[in-house]
């Protein structure tokens, strides 16, 4: 799991780019320590395991220190390129979001993403087609007033959205997974989200909204 932050959305300002190694067991780990020693950008923190990818993304968005946070994932399927078409629609949103609108992924893994998102946006209303995006550009106010919770990076968009955040998706690449094997089946994919979205339903009719009067 990568973490990107900055202080502006300009190429030339101040960056960091923060690796969370998960418990990763093939070798990784030394090469991202090796990164960390060469460039000074550059910290890894390393898991004592794998707890899951909520865990991963919290652990990197409590080590960053800039105004933008940008995830993505370490599998190569993202293209970091496409990170330019995101920043530029943070003046205007506090959260970007990656939509792979051509999906190179296997059919189980294409069909259970489809229903869950179609499912998912019935009940929350977030209007993103592909929150499963692990290309998504935050403003550090966003993740400051998130509290996430096992399984809650699956709606970023709606939790986004219930505290009155503004989100948008642009369309970014998609590539073949050729290295790894990827831990997402039917089951916990599919099912395990919709389980997690009664959590969220209760959420919306709960979150507290109210405002000062004027003097």
């Amino acid at each position: 799991m990568t973490v990107m932050s900055s202080h502006a959305t300009s190429q030339t300002r101040p960056f960091e780019i923060i690796f969370v190694d998960d418990g990763s067991s093939d070798g990784s780990s030394e090469e991202l320590d090796r990164l960390a020693g060469q460039y000074p950008q550059v910290r890894v923190f390393h898991l004592d395991r794998n707890y899951g990818k909520t865990c991963a993304l919290d652990a990197g968005f409590s080590q960053s220190f800039g105004d933008i946070i940008i995830q993505i994932d370490g599998d190569l399927q993202q293209d970091s390129a496409d990170i330019l078409k995101l920043l530029p629609h943070t003046e205007t949103h506090d959260l970007v979001c990656g939509w792979r609108l051509e999906r190179q992924d296997g059919l189980v893994k294409k069909l259970s993403s489809r229903i869950a998102n179609r499912v998912r946006n019935f009940f929350t209303h977030d209007g993103v087609h592909d929150t499963g995006c692990p290309l998504k550009v935050f403003r550090r106010s966003v993740l400051e007033r998130l509290r996430l919770f096992e399984g809650m990076h699956r709606f970023f968009p709606a939790l986004a959205l219930m505290h009155g955040f503004t989100v948008t998706e642009v369309r970014v690449r998609h590539y073949p997974r050729i290295h790894g094997i990827s831990k997402y089946g039917m089951g916990n994919r599919l099912f395990k989200s919709l389980y997690d979205l009664i959590a969220v339903r209760w959420m919306q009719d709960r979150v507290l909204r109210y405002s000062f009067r004027d003097k």
